[in-house]
């Protein structure tokens, strides 16, 4: 039963690697070009003229921010458009069908997500050392918080696939909730420096969360309790899992 689960979850993910790495002018270079305005208009210009944060100066300190957003974004946008194209489809019928089970159907789309988002935020990472060297203050943090983020945002993108009844509704919850989360969340600013009632209300954006853990594993430097993001996340992940089966064996959004 096991290496029949594996095979399953093998092709569903080889699936979703092909298609990433087919059209990688779509998926891959876009968003690394988008990062490089940031670090240039942001870092370059902007963070020229102001001061340092933390001990560290602002191209630094939004570094990690900045691979964070990418992480974020693109591990959600791969998974809603490449579930809901499969509904679209009616290739879903195929899986339905068959006798895969619900969690490695999940785990199968979600690894699409986490493989796009983790390739972005390394290639990120690269771009990143041509306008600063980032140290390395705590790898491990760094590698939890960027793996259990992309699963995080991975499995947010398939519920709002399995909901999603047309393709304006895959670009609502990016536009509309992960784009204000993720400017809101520490990426150009730290949230230490802000008045203490919106130091308070930051404190309830979980994007805030991800963003200072991930500083944290570089510099060294948090607005927030790192093991509490870590928590959080995890606390997440078993979440959005549960939920995500939920619906799948509901049959809503998919089934007529």
């Amino acid at each position: 039963m096991m290496q029949k689960n594996w095979i399953s979850f093998a092709s569903i993910a080889r699936k979703e690697m092909i298609r990433i790495f087919r059209i990688w002018v779509q998926t891959l270079v876009p968003p690394v070009i988008t990062i490089t305005l940031y670090f240039i208009i942001f870092g370059g210009f902007i963070g020229s003229r102001l001061g340092n944060i933390g001990g560290y100066d602002y191209m630094a300190f939004i570094a990690p921010g900045l691979i964070m957003m990418s992480i974020i974004t693109n591990s959600y946008s791969n998974t809603v458009s490449s579930f809901f194209s499969t509904k679209f489809q009616r290739n879903i019928e195929e899986l339905l069908v068959s006798p895969t089970p619900d969690w490695v159907m999940v785990l199968g789309y979600v690894s699409g997500g986490m493989a796009r988002g983790l390739c972005v935020g390394m290639l990120v990472s690269l771009v990143s050392l041509v306008f600063v060297r980032l140290p390395l203050f705590n790898v491990p943090f760094i590698v939890l918080f960027a793996l259990l983020t992309s699963f995080v945002f991975s499995l947010a993108g398939m519920i709002n696939g399995i909901f999603a009844k047309k393709f304006d509704d895959i670009s609502i919850i990016p536009t509309f909730v992960i784009t204000p989360l993720t400017y809101l969340g520490g990426v150009f600013y730290s949230v230490s420096l802000l008045p203490e009632f919106w130091q308070t209300l930051s404190k309830a954006n979980p994007v805030v969360y991800m963003i200072g853990g991930f500083r944290y594993g570089f510099l060294g430097i948090t607005d927030i309790n790192v093991w509490t993001g870590l928590g959080m996340l995890v606390l997440f992940s078993v979440l959005l899992f549960l939920l995500t089966l939920y619906l799948l064996r509901k049959g809503i959004g998919i089934r007529a």
